[in-house]
């Protein structure tokens, strides 16, 4: 993310009320504001005479619809939490996946919902891969390597019957190195769910979550994927896993209908690689030239307070450049958009997309407490602050922090 001392245009004038093309051309936004893909852990067990065990199972219902239907605009993306596409990438407490019929029916209440008021919403797949813990996916976890975590990150959720304080060290639970087998089966997930997501939930499309160091993240990183395989060493060869997933689901759902997130610059789940430039150029080379009908690229921005707390990290990548995104757009070229998301919010959404840096702006924490952000930004109005203690669940009252915000309006006649 770039600023600068001039002005830009803001409000309705500003390009972020302009139209966007993505999909190839087969979906036309009628602006340039998008919900990130934000975890609620909203979701409902699919058996409810299981509440003494680890939940494996969780659901969309109405509630999750009516949060998103709050937050759709004519014309605007929404990209949804994290969907896992199998038991074993995630089972998060109240994260819901998307590899059983009652997945696809929960979910295709949130699309009919949102579809109702004219927008558009694309499932985010997930896999957390060394990030998931086997006490929830009752499964082994898998990673590129065996490599745990060499920090002393807590998992988000205690397990059943601990406080939160006795949360369990990742670096406790090193993952299983993943076989061909284990590939190939990881992979069919991505599959099944986006068969699921596109014909039984009526999603308009499928992003690959390749960021955050989750499972595809843990491939592209030097420090992680230790692999002396076709999957492991060099820049190509650890973007193999990544473009595998992707060429899979665009010959079962076609490329318009396929994106990615990235963060090139992440240090989330203690992934880092000292091919940063070399690793994501090639990655999005190959993106670009085997499908150029490719939906978008979601970019997370390097966050300036990341970047001060891991020196010796950001040191590694050898970085002789500035660290934004006009690399990408250049690789990418004008037909796959460029989207990012990096802390954005009233005062510095304007400028980047003026100058052309991004083509939409991807936002998060402000959608929570904003449901109805985009017309806040078209008037100018002022946006309400989030309860960042409220952000996740599981809790027992689920609308709490969720859809119990009002409008611009709603909160104008309470004061």
């Amino acid at each position: 993310m770039t600023t600068s001392t001039s002005s830009p245009p803001r409000g309705a004038v500003s390009k972020l009320f302009t139209p966007l093309p993505i999909s190839n051309g087969t979906i036309t936004l009628s602006h340039r504001i998008i919900m990130a893909p934000m975890t609620r852990n909203r979701g409902v067990p699919l058996n409810q005479d299981t509440l003494e065990n680890p939940n494996r199972v969780w659901v969309a219902d109405e509630l999750i619809a009516k949060y998103y239907a709050q937050r759709a605009t004519p014309g605007g993306l929404i990209v949804t939490e994290s969907i896992m596409p199998s038991p074993e990438a995630g089972a998060m407490p109240g994260c819901t996946g998307l590899w059983l019929k009652e997945h696809g029916e929960g979910w295709k209440l949130t699309t009919n919902a949102v579809h109702a008021k004219g927008g558009t919403i694309f499932a985010q797949l997930t896999h957390h891969g060394r990030s998931a813990l086997s006490i929830f996916t009752g499964t082994p976890i898998y990673s590129a390597s065996s490599t745990p975590y060499s920090t002393d990150e807590k998992y988000t959720h205690p397990a059943l019957g601990k406080s939160y304080s006795d949360r369990e060290l990742y670096r406790d639970h090193p993952p299983v190195a993943m076989t061909q087998e284990d590939i190939d089966r990881t992979i069919g997930g991505y599959v099944k769910a986006a068969k699921i997501a596109m014909n039984e939930s009526g999603f308009d499309g499928v992003e690959v979550h390749g960021g955050n160091g989750y499972l595809v993240e843990q491939f592209l990183s030097s420090n992680v994927n230790l692999r002396e395989d076709g999957y492991g060493g060099s820049p190509d060869r650890r973007c193999r896993f990544a473009l595998e997933v992707l060429e899979a689901l665009v010959k079962e759902v076609g490329e318009e209908r396929v994106a990615v997130r990235l963060s090139p610059w992440g240090v989330y789940g203690g992934v880092h690689d000292e091919n940063r430039w070399e690793t994501w150029s090639f990655l999005i080379e190959e993106i670009e030239r085997r499908w150029p009908g490719f939906a978008y690229v979601s970019f997370v921005e390097a966050r300036q307070d990341d970047l001060a707390a891991y020196p010796s990290i950001v040191k590694s990548w050898g970085v002789d450049r500035p660290i934004e995104l006009k690399w990408a757009k250049d690789i990418l070229g004008p037909n796959i958009k460029v989207i990012s998301a990096g802390g954005w919010d009233g005062e510095n959404c304007w400028e980047g997309i003026e100058r052309g840096d991004v083509d939409g702006v991807v936002f998060a924490r402000w959608f929570v407490s904003n449901p109805d952000l985009v017309e806040r930004l078209r008037e100018g109005k002022s946006l309400t602050m989030y309860n960042r203690g409220k952000f996740y669940g599981p809790t027992s009252k689920r609308e709490v922090g969720y859809t119990d915000y009002g409008t611009w309006e709603e909160a104008a006649k309470e004061k």
